[in-house]
């Protein structure tokens, strides 16, 4: 494999790699805090969505903003809505007490259908594409992009969604590990009757868990969105289930996700560009062998690691104070 394949492979991956990255740690806060969150499909949507509707509309009205302003104002654009849908299966499964995975499934519906129904008002053409152009991309990152090897692996051709998941990864394990509100949160998924008798408002960190949850989600559904398409057709590949395998096979544990990660990237990197890469363009297989691998290879990770899952004791439990 010459250095400019492995470039390039790199450089892929960490686009698939990334969106995995944010939206698995988004789901662990969730189920740290006892709450199943299979909704992460339909919050990347939803986040992607209007995401990209604010940016297809900054990019219209010819507003002189910086594509990298423009991209991080849209990555926040994108978490508040993932946080605004993520408290109704919040609210739903804290206080309603509902079946966590019924209401998750709701918003996985809900959301196709709402991005193609609003899309087509919005669309000129009455089609339910929101097209969008790349300002974002650059080709080297100042200094960084100069060293040797490293430089070109990492700072070059690359998007600062990037950085910013390997931000969220550094600060979601320090939260988690390191701080007061990440022991209480784990407590609550763990044993929350003993984490009330001590004064922990459990139903307020489940809350926290959801939300922290939402807007990773959000963010995640404009980072895969961005470097891999021009458009948003009302789907993200079904890579917030991809993201819940890659929770569960990374042991609800940060680093392990970031390994769970990248492994599923680079097959989904591998899937995406098979066609381009010397080693395998010459193989007699199907395309479609390689973009059927990742879901398989999933499959098969979780038939063999679920007897060893250490997945939060509570999770999934509706929490009752009253009924202890």
């Amino acid at each position: 494999m010459s250095m400019g394949t492995l470039y390039f492979l790199v450089q892929q991956t960490m686009f698939f790699a990334i969106p995995l990255l944010v939206v698995a740690l988004g789901g662990m806060f969730s189920e740290r805090g006892g709450v199943i969150n299979i909704a992460l499909e339909g919050l990347m949507i939803f986040g992607a969505f209007v995401g990209i509707v604010f940016i297809d509309m900054v990019q219209k009205s010819e507003t002189a903003i910086n594509g990298q302003i423009l991209l991080l104002l849209a990555v926040i654009v994108s978490g508040a809505v993932g946080a605004v849908v993520s408290l109704t299966h919040g609210y739903a499964a804290i206080n309603m007490k509902a079946d966590q995975i019924i209401s998750g499934t709701a918003i996985n519906m809900l959301a196709p259908a709402f991005a193609i129904f609003v899309g087509r008002r919005l669309s000129e053409k009455g089609t339910q594409q929101v097209h969008f152009e790349d300002w974002f991309r650059f080709e080297s990152v100042p200094v960084l992009g100069k060293i040797p090897v490293i430089g070109d692996l990492l700072f070059k051709n690359a998007y600062i969604t990037t950085y910013l998941g390997f931000l969220i990864l550094v600060v979601a394990w320090v939260i988690l590990n390191k701080t007061r509100f990440g022991l209480r949160l784990r407590s609550c998924g763990e044993h929350p009757q003993a984490a009330d008798s001590v004064g922990i408002n459990v139903y307020r960190m489940r809350y926290a868990g959801v939300l922290i949850s939402g807007i990773l989600a959000g963010i995640g559904g404009l980072v895969f969105v961005i470097p891999t398409s021009r458009e948003f057709n009302a789907t993200v590949s079904g890579y917030g289930f991809l993201a819940l395998a890659v929770l569960i096979f990374g042991q609800w544990k940060p680093v392990r996700i970031l390994g769970a990660a990248f492994f599923f990237g680079l097959l989904k990197a591998v899937a995406a560009s098979s066609s381009g890469l010397p080693i395998l363009k010459d193989i007699a297989i199907s395309g479609y062998f390689y973009k059927m691998m990742p879901y398989i290879i999933t499959l098969v990770v979780l038939t063999f690691t679920s007897k060893n899952s250490q997945a939060p004791r509570a999770e999934g439990v509706p929490y009752d104070k009253g009924g202890r």
